[in-house]
């Protein structure tokens, strides 16, 4: 368990840089797509997905019906998108949305929000009120075609989905609890162990999305704290990156030798004020950090791969 109060090193976003000219409202989910050179991310509240082509640095954004809480990289080259009414299939190449579990038990005001799939193929979701932050949400898990299985219950805002690069941790966060917990998992059968406090921050600051790097290392978006935070396998924190937005949301590696860190943030509920202080609020941002991430897991559509 590590407290707030180490001394880390730290570091200044000196090679930080804006990537496009977009702003989200809420920008989430950050997927580095190794088979096509680019990342996807989603701005949740706008609803849409986007696209930015590592080659040409172009964005490519594509309107979802509904708040689009997360996504994952399929095996088969499409997206899988969680939306409140039913968990789709997105097919960038045509920008095409089609049903796969459709008709979901989400309770009326609830939203997906942090997703991830295991090294098998299993995705990792949790739902949350849209509104209150009522501990009133689930983590679910979902293999091939379903059905969506509940795994945890009575979460307020779930986030933090990472595993480890063997595969045996599962890192998890309600943030407002203000931890990060890390799981026992088994690959193979896809079990979920008991909770042990990973990680700890001061509010107002919570851990946000998570991205682990090839040295097991975990990198954490501390929404409200302006920063990032790198955590050592034992919890201890390695490093800081302080950052030029207060709430940063997600994280994760990416370019052809996964060595660009990519960074994303949130503008909503800004005071004019607030926006001419913290001018890069909903940019993507971008960061060589010195290390390398690891590549990310696909959905299995025809469920877990055996490997």
């Amino acid at each position: 368990m590590n407290h707030i109060t180490a001394s880390p090193t730290l570091d200044t976003p000196h090679a930080l840089q804006r990537v496009g000219t977009q702003t989200d409202i809420l920008g989430e989910c950050p997927l580095w797509d190794d088979t096509a050179q680019c990342l996807y991310w989603v701005d949740i509240r706008l609803p849409a997905i986007r696209r930015l082509c590592h080659a040409t640095g172009e964005v490519n954004t594509w309107p979802m019906p509904e708040l689009v809480g997360s996504i994952a990289l399929v095996d088969d080259g499409r997206l899988l998108v969680a939306l409140p009414s039913q968990i789709a299939l997105f097919d960038p190449a045509k920008g095409a949305l089609s049903a796969f579990v459709p008709s979901l038990p989400m309770p009326e005001g609830h939203r997906f929000n942090d997703g991830r799939c295991d090294a098998r193929g299993r995705f990792w979701v949790g739902s949350m009120h849209n509104i209150t932050r009522a501990p009133e949400g689930t983590l679910f898990c979902l293999e091939g075609a379903g059905p969506l299985k509940a795994v945890r219950q009575g979460i307020c805002i779930p986030n933090s989905l990472a595993f480890s690069p063997s595969g045996d941790t599962l890192y998890f966060a309600d943030s407002l609890h203000y931890r990060i917990y890390a799981h026992p998992y088994a690959p193979e059968s896809g079990r979920m162990g008991e909770a042990q406090v990973f990680a700890e921050s001061a509010p107002p600051a919570f851990p946000d999305g998570s991205a682990v790097d090839a040295e097991g290392f975990v990198w954490n978006a501390e929404f409200n704290g302006g920063r990032l935070l790198r955590y050592a396998p034992d919890g201890s924190i390695d490093r800081v990156i302080a950052l030029p937005v207060d709430r940063p949301t997600c994280c994760a590696f990416g370019g052809p030798d996964l060595d660009i860190l990519f960074i994303t943030s949130t503008s909503q509920n800004m005071t004019e004020a607030e926006r001419q202080a913290h001018p890069m609020a909903g940019a993507l941002m971008a960061i060589h950090p010195g290390v390398r991430g690891l590549p990310e897991p696909r959905f299995a559509l025809n469920g877990p791969r055996t490997e």
